[in-house]
């Protein structure tokens, strides 16, 4: 049995993320999903919580021919113990699945495969495109899955983008 581990913000998850599920399970029995930068959310970059992130992905996945995990992982900003921190935060994996240039050099110093996926319609489906749309009223819906448009209506998570996009206080309610 193979295990991958797939990470990603999913802020929110879409269909790219979704095309790129549905290849990594031809190549693997199980897949455990990393929900990255677990603890941030009201702000404009991650609105939304990892809980409602973990709620669009299992029900996304549902129709999947693959038993999947869907696991918070919190940032750490050291580098050099990052794929330790992941390790202790997820089940056992066998192969990781990323595009990014520093996760793959990590995982890859850590001894772990890393196979890259294809990216599908890079200019459209891509968060910032997305959030970016949700804020303006534009056209979001066509690009995530059906269960994901259904979790951002559920959460209110169109008011809760345009409000943290308006907010002149920067990303923190401290400021």
């Amino acid at each position: 049995m193979t295990r991958g581990f797939y990470i990603g913000r999913f802020q929110p998850y879409h269909n790219g993320h979704h095309r790129v599920v549905e290849q990594i399970a031809t190549e693997v029995d199980e897949l455990v999903v990393g929900i990255g930068s677990a603890g941030d959310s009201h702000t404009t970059r991650n609105p939304f919580t990892a809980g409602e992130r973990i709620m669009m992905i299992t029900k996304s996945l549902v129709d999947f021919d693959l038993v999947t995990y869907a696991v918070p992982i919190e940032d750490l900003d050291r580098n050099a113990v990052w794929v330790s921190h992941v390790q202790s935060m997820s089940p056992n994996f066998d192969v990781a699945y990323s595009n990014n240039p520093l996760v793959i050099r990590l995982f890859d110093e850590a001894g772990i495969e890393v196979r890259q996926s294809p990216m599908f319609e890079r200019d459209v489906l891509e968060g910032t495109e997305i959030r970016r749309r949700m804020a303006e009223g534009g056209d979001w819906r066509e690009l995530v899955p059906k269960p994901v448009a259904d979790v951002i209506d559920e959460i209110d998570g169109i008011d809760r983008i345009r409000k943290v996009s308006d907010t002149d206080a920067g990303d923190s309610p401290a400021e």
